[in-house]
């Protein structure tokens, strides 16, 4: 495994930063980059989310590249050797798990987590989830991995914008944790009209929501919204829930499969609301990634831990 050893360099001096992105960088952006950083190195290279291939980009944007921020397109540690920190540009890991660099290395892989009833996963978008609702007057019950029992715990590590989420873990009033059904099925059975859903995709989360979990949810004809992964949810079950009246209806910004074919029975199922996965996708997400990046080249530049990392024991 390649062990990389995070050292203080103020200036960013000797280090190339990449950027694989579906924008442009502003040039304000790049002059700041430049006055913050003076001995950072900037390459650019444009491609759609969930595109571009490693052995596309130029040579020479590519080459001795330390500092990485990418969609989807990751190189292996043969690509790119000197790689010692990597900026994805969405919330979700799920598609980092598997990047040979991420399993064979130490090399902190960072998500941009902040950039965007019940809710499942409070993280940063759990959390502003929670805002809004407890702004309209609910009541917010928070379901978690790790038990968050103390105000300490329950305080966000991630990124969080200023005036947005919940940083100090103050808006639920009732807080579930655990990764067994029993505990699962506690948390959704206490009385949810709502229930969002906002964790990240691992391999315990896949098929979370299923029979069981409907039939309980209707005790109380809840509300279902998935803005996480469509993985996370038994399509054959979602159906059955919305068709036969188990739950009240829902809203999804993710399938499984993703993209939705042509002619999928989720398409006809009733009192369901169906968004191209674009909840994330708002005019500000550019700035709020930017000063997440900013934030993180600051962290590396001192040696400090960096935010959002995501965790190879967790996978998120």
């Amino acid at each position: 495994m390649t062990v990389i050893q995070l050292n203080t360099n103020s200036t960013l001096n000797g280090h190339k930063l990449l950027a694989i992105t579906p924008w442009p960088f502003p040039h304000d952006f790049l002059g700041h980059l430049h006055t913050r950083f003076p001995g950072l190195s900037v390459a650019l290279y444009k491609a759609p989310f969930g595109e571009g291939n490693w052995n596309d980009i130029p040579e020479e944007d590519k080459k001795d590249v330390t500092l990485l921020v990418t969609g989807t397109c990751f190189p292996t540690l043969e690509q790119a050797p000197k790689l010692q920190f990597v900026q994805v540009l969405s919330a979700g890991a799920d598609f980092v798990l598997d990047a040979p660099a991420f399993k064979n290395s130490n090399i902190p892989f960072c998500t941009a987590n902040g950039v965007h009833g019940g809710i499942l996963g409070y993280g940063s978008i759990g959390r502003q989830v929670a805002r809004i609702c407890k702004a309209i007057g609910m009541d917010v019950h928070a379901y978690t991995l790790h038990p968050r029992k103390t105000p300490e715990s329950r305080r966000d590590e991630t990124y969080t914008p200023p005036g947005l989420g919940d940083p100090e873990g103050i808006f639920p009033s009732k807080w579930f944790s655990g990764s067994s059904k029993k505990e699962l099925h506690d948390f959704l059975d206490s009385g949810l009209d709502l229930l969002v859903l906002s964790a990240p995709l691992t391999k315990s989360t896949v098929g979370l929501i299923s029979h069981q979990e409907f039939n309980i949810l209707g005790k109380k004809k809840a509300f279902v919204s998935n803005i996480s992964r469509g993985q996370m949810i038994n399509t054959d079950a979602f159906v059955e829930a919305l068709e036969g009246a188990v739950i009240r209806g829902a809203a999804i910004d993710v399938t499984d499969p993703e993209p939705l074919p042509d002619g999928h029975k989720l398409w006809t199922t009733k009192n369901l609301i169906i968004t191209p996965h674009v909840s994330g996708a708002t005019t500000a997400y550019a700035k709020r990634f930017l000063a997440i990046l900013e934030d993180n080249l600051e962290r590396f530049s001192q040696g400090r831990k960096l935010t959002n990392e995501v965790s190879r024991k967790d996978g998120y």
